[in-house]
């Protein structure tokens, strides 16, 4: 089943696809380099600081107890 949320984009799908006219492309074509290489640099960036944001919000946290006792039996508390 295809979930709501793709449903309007599979609809719209075939009325953008006839919109383009074949042809009609003025500037299209290889990138230049230095465009490329600084959105490809830009996207790693972006990634690897996603990656970092949620490894920073996933590790546990070393926090101390708030009475001052060790709870031996007890995880995240001692």
């Amino acid at each position: 089943m295809i979930p709501p949320s793709n449903m309007l984009f599979l609809l719209l799908f075939p009325v953008a696809a006839a919109q383009i006219i074949p042809g009609s492309c003025s500037g299209c074509g290889p990138l230049p380099l230095p465009l490329l290489a600084g959105l490809v640099a830009a996207d790693a960036m972006v990634s690897l600081l996603i990656v970092v944001v949620v490894f920073m919000c996933a590790s546990p946290r070393d926090r101390p107890t708030q009475d001052g006792k060790v709870y031996i039996n007890m995880p995240g508390r001692g």
